[in-house]
This record gives C-alpha cells, structure tokens and sequence, in this order.
C-alpha cells in the first residue's frame, strides 16, 4: 500500500455501491457514502419483516488498498472462517465451437473462422457454420458440432473466482462445503458460487478494485504536490455550470462511466441538469433498461419536457405514476421492480423482493416465469380497470428488465464519482491527465486516445526523459507553462525495479551527466537502455535517437541485465558517426513501438495529405457536410464493441488529428 497521501486525508479508503447504499446503517457506519434519505434511496427493503437474506454489500477500494485488504481479512477473521466466493463461467457460442470442435477433431483454421464470426451470446451455431463456411457444411462432424454446441451452452466451464465477493462465517466453512486454496498466494475460495452463499445465509462483502478510485486519489495527490492544496471531493460545488456543460455537450473521454459512445449519444439528447439526472444517465445504458424497452421513450420524453412546454408524460396505469414519475414511466432501476410489483399487481414486499432477487441471479428465467401468473392475476384482482392485455404489457416491461440493471443506490454511487471525475476534468485537466495514464489499463480508451483527446483541449503533454521524468506521470512548470510529463514506467521493455534503479541513482546521485553516465549508475540491463534510447527518453544527453543507441551500444557491449558491470567515468569512447535524423514517420513508428503512445505528430495528421488525395473528409470536416451524403474517412480504430443487445451490429469508434467517428457496421 501507498504510504499516507493528501487524497486520504479527504476520502474514505473504500465507497460503497450496489443495494446497501439505501441502508441508513450502512451509511451511518461508513460503509456507504451517500445519505439514502437525501438521495430518496429505496428503504423498504431493509425495514421488511418478510425478508430474511442478508444485503450483499459492495465497497469499492482503490487497487493498491484492494490487493491488501484481501489477505487481510483472511488473517484477521481465520482462514477457516473467510474465504473468496466462487464463480462459475458457463460456455456460450465461442468457448463452445473451439473446444467442441477441437474434440470432434475438425480442422482447427476453419474452427477459428466459425468462433469468430460466431455472435457471442447467441445460440445459433448451425447459422454461424453456414455464414462463414457455406450451408452443405452443417452435417457430418459440423453437424455434430452444432447439436453438441447448443446443448452445452450455458453450462459449466470451469471454477472460477468471484472478482471480490467474501464471505465470513461465525463457524468453520469446512462444515458446510469444501474449501480450496485460490490461485493467489494468500487467498482461498469456497465451492458455492453467490446464490448458494445467499441461500445459505452468508453475509457477503464484495471488495472491488476500481481504477477511477486510484485515479482520483492520485489526481488529488498531484493537486497537492502542485498547488498546496487538498481538495475535498465531498465539498466541491455540485452544481458547477462548467461541468455540466461538458456533460450536456458528451464532452466526457476519460470520464467514469459516461465516456462511452452510448453514453455520449445519450448525453447529447438529455442534457442532465442535476446529480439525480446523471444517476439515471450512469443506468440507463445497461443491458436490463435496454432489453426493457426504457431507453428511447426515457431519452425521447426527456427531450420533450425541454423542448415542448405543456408536455405530459403518459402512464400505462394510474397506480404507477408515483413509482415511475422519476424516470418518466420508464423501470430504469431494480428498485423499481419491487415497487411496480407492488403499487400494480399488489405484491407483499417478500413476494417483490423475491421476483426481483430472482431477475438478478444468473439462471433466472424459469424463476422468473413463476411469478408471471401472481402478478398478471394480482394486478387484475387489485384494479378495476386493469384488463389481462394491460396487465401483461406492464409484466412486460418488467421482465424486460432481467437483463443487467443497476439498483437505484448503485446508480447515485457511480453517478456522485461521475460527477467527481468530470469536475477534476474540467477544473484540474492536466492532473486528471496524469492521474489517467499512471491508472491504465481502465476505461474505454487507450492511453494514446486520451492524450490526443487532451492535446485538443489545449493540455500540452512531453515525452519520457531521463533526466525529468519519474516512474509516474509528473506535471512540470519549467517557465510557468505546465505540461504532463509522461514517465519513464511508460518505455515497453523496461522493468519496473529497473525504472524505480534509474530514478533512485538520479536521485542520489544527482543529474546524469552523459549517456555514459547512465549506462554506469542507470542500474538497468542493456536491453532497458536501448529502448530507453530509442523511445527518446536520452535525446537530451546525445541529440537524437540513433546517436543514443550508438553511444549506448559502445558504452555498455553485451551488457546483461544484473551483471553488476560498472563503468568508470571517464572512460575515452570514440566519437558517433554522422547518424542521419529519424524522420516524421520513423519517430512515431519508433514512439509506438517503445511507449505505445505519441505526443507529437498524429499518424493521421501524417496520413492526411494522401487521404485528401483520395478524396476523404476529415472529422471536423464531416461537420460542414450535407447529410445523406456519401464520404470517405480514414483513422485510427480506437475501440470495437459488440454488445449482446445490438443483434449483429459492430460500434467503431475511429480517430484523426481533429476528433473522432463513429461507424455502425
């Protein structure tokens, strides 16, 4: 663990999410952050006698902490008493074509073709076959593959380990299932997956790794380091104009949980106003809204209570008003099935927390189809004017929902720390920069994408040097203009203990005088200082690229990692031939090949004088055209995603020198 820093003088070293954040004693003892009076957090569910499982209980934790406190809590509870929960990872499409193709011993280049055009969540393997190989290759051994592919989907693959889920016991666990040691020194799990510890009446903690944590908590750092002051993320303004206009204008890369393409579609047409609004906007792009049909009628009525005065929203029946008036007749939370199931078809609260445990857990359709007939036949007997086709439209918007939603609380936790995030964005842009890049992987973008999406914001990035970067990200104010300065932990190649050698001995021993020098006290290995030279890191010593690689090459011949060679001062090495400069492409190609990442030249801003040739628009370009017409671009492929809602389609997100594209292919 970090040692004490300025972040956690201010946050608390853990924030809670999930259903727990609407429990008052959860927040009074700390586990929560957010009031769930304050917040009208859902209460019923922790104040029902009907009820006797136990709330799951999430607590977020920045990485550092969470690889700690794991062990920890083995150690402190008894390792016959505490133990990780397990998971089971069943076999959908891909997993299954490999490996029961594999057995079935068909040729393993034409398996590859069909898994990979294969839709992922789908169960339609015979289609698979037939699109990437032909229809007369679905009999024989292929015809095998396909009956035998879709009787093992959903199965079992394998133990796995829940991502943070643990359980303690007031008794040894070894009473009641069996417990393995985990593949990680120091941790062990239980056989039962999360539902089996539910039934069982485990109390169950999920301790959770979250990236933005680690990133605010070094943003915070930096802002100290910089400035002297400790900013208290609990007491920034949480109506700041500036933040919500880049909310409102999707300008979010890098932001938690609004940074997607989705989100940043959404954003656009809702335009949130106030915390309230940016918790639905953190739900409303997940698999159970979508599958609910509650996204385009929330964003499309959204959009007319701003645009057309007198506007009213409509709803199914009178009785949900009050429990959709928040989301605008739309079920966006969990929460929110327990009160439909209530307010429409009469439900006790044990009978809706039980439909809406069962809507969360993994095999959950036949155990959702149970309550199909009570709650069609409940909300007729409750209310006259509720016929059977009404009654079944309104079940359907709620088993719609079973796909993956969050709970309100869930919603009001991750929101609060969007909101956080994009304020550090705007009012703190080159810490939040340096804060993001010392944090990869995470996100949606890569780290090249968010220094390019920052250098058009006018934040001014350098690359790694050896005489001015640390292992980090720094921020440098050589003549009052800030930069990010990248870090040397940024050279592909190179060692973590190596970097943290190199920045001890500059420390220590002050400035490295020559590139001889370096190779003397650099404490690294012959292969850490090539690349070091040939990511420019050494261009302040000897000029240029190929000059370093030369003279480090002389200086230290066959010099192996940790071969304890030491070099005097001064030692007399002949002069560098005349080494012609690395051109435009040459130094990007050589930046991408050694950091992943280039802060000088876009390799589109190159590219572009060739694709204008062909006729191809740029992105900022694309803004002055006329629609419906057709256009060329060119860019960088930035992400692909293909979600199981979007039946086939592939989201690209494309990247130039100006902005980005998306494709829907």
């Amino acid at each position: 663990m970090r040692g004490p820093s300025a972040a956690r003088q201010v946050l608390p070293p853990g924030r809670g999410r999930g259903s727990s954040v609407s429990s008052i004693v959860c927040y009074l003892t700390g586990l929560s952050h957010v009031d769930p009076v304050k917040n009208d957090l859902l209460l019923g569910r922790f104040l029902n006698e009907e009820i006797t499982s136990l709330p799951d209980i999430d607590l977020d934790f920045p990485r550092d902490v969470r690889e700690v406190l794991l062990p920890r809590v083995h150690d402190k509870y008894g390792r016959d008493r505490a133990a990780l929960v397990a998971a089971f990872p069943t076999y959908r499409s891909k997993g299954a074509i490999r490996e029961i193709g594999k057995a079935l011993g068909l040729p393993p280049g034409e398996i590859e073709r069909v898994a990979r055009g294969a839709d992922g969540w789908g169960k339609d393997v015979g289609r698979d076959i037939e699109v990437s190989l032909g229809e007369d290759r679905r009999e024989g051994r292929w015809g095998l593959l396909e009956e035998l592919s879709d009787e093992a989907y959903g199965l079992p693959r394998h133990l796995s380990q829940h991502s943070g889920g643990m359980i303690v016991a007031t008794r040894p666990l070894v009473d009641c299932c069996p417990v393995v040691p985990a593949s990680m020194t120091g941790r062990q799990m239980v056989h039962w997956d999360k539902d089996s510890c539910s039934d069982a009446g485990f109390l169950k903690i999920d301790f959770l790794g979250l990236g933005m944590l680690s990133a605010v908590e070094r943003c915070v750092d930096l802002i100290a380091k910089r400035t002297g002051d400790i900013v208290d993320l609990s007491r920034i303004p949480y109506d700041d104009p500036a933040t919500f206009a880049s909310i409102q204008e999707a300008d979010t890369t890098g932001v938690f949980q609004i940074e997607s393409r989705a989100q940043m579609a959404s954003l656009r047409r809702t335009r949130p106003e106030t915390l309230e609004e940016i918790t639905i906007q953190v739900a409303i792009v997940r698999p159970g809204p979508i599958q609910g049909g509650a996204v385009n009628p929330y964003i499309d009525r959204r959009q007319k209570l701003r645009e057309q005065p007198g506007f009213v929203v409509e709803y199914d029946h009178l009785s949900l008003e009050s429990v959709l008036k928040e989301t605008l007749g739309t079920i966006i939370f969990q929460d929110q099935v327990i009160e439909v199931a209530m307010a429409f078809a009469g439900f006790s609260p044990g009978e809706a927390e039980g439909l809406r445990r069962a809507m969360s857990r993994k095999r959950s359709e036949a155990a959702i189809m149970a309550h199909h007939e009570a709650f069609v036949a409940g909300a007729m007997a409750v209310h006259d004017d509720v016929d059977e086709e009404l009654a079944e439209r309104v079940w359907g918007m709620v088993v719609g929902f079973s796909g993956f939603g969050f709970p309100k609380a869930h919603g009001a936790a991750f929101g609060l720390l969007a909101y956080q995030s994009a304020w550090l964005r705007i009012h703190h842009p080159l810490e939040f920069l340096a804060a993001l890049l010392d944090e990869q992987p995470m996100g949606f973008y890569p780290s090249d994408a968010l220094i390019h999406e920052a250098q058009r914001r006018g934040v001014k990035v350098l690359p790694p040097d050896i005489g001015r970067s640390a292992v980090g990200c720094t921020i440098e104010e050589p003549d009052g203009d800030a930069s990010v300065r990248v870090g040397l932990g940024y050279v592909l190649g190179v060692r973590k203990d190596e970097v943290a050698a190199l920045a001890r001995a500059r420390e220590e021993g002050g400035p490295f005088r020559s590139l001889e020098d370096l190779a003397a006290r650099a404490g690294a290995g012959r292969s850490a200082l090539d690349r070091l030279a040939w990511s420019g890191a050494c261009d302040a010593l000897a000029g240029d690229r190929r000059t370093a690689l030369w003279r480090l090459g002389v200086a230290a011949p066959g010099r192996a990692f940790g071969d304890g060679v030491q070099l005097s001062l001064g030692l007399d090495l002949p002069a560098p031939p005349q080494l012609r400069r690395l051109g435009g492409w040459d130094e990007m190609i050589a930046d991408y090949a050694t950091t992943g990442i280039s802060v000088d030249a876009h390799p589109m801003a190159l590219m572009r004088p060739a694709l204008t040739g062909r006729g191809a628009v740029s992105s900022g370009g694309l803004e002055r055209l006329v629609h419906h017409r057709r256009v060329k671009i060119g860019g960088l492929v930035v992400a692909r995603q293909r979600p199981g809602t979007a039946k086939g389609v592939v989201f690209m997100l494309l990247e130039d020198e100006e902005g980005t594209i998306n494709l829907v292919v």
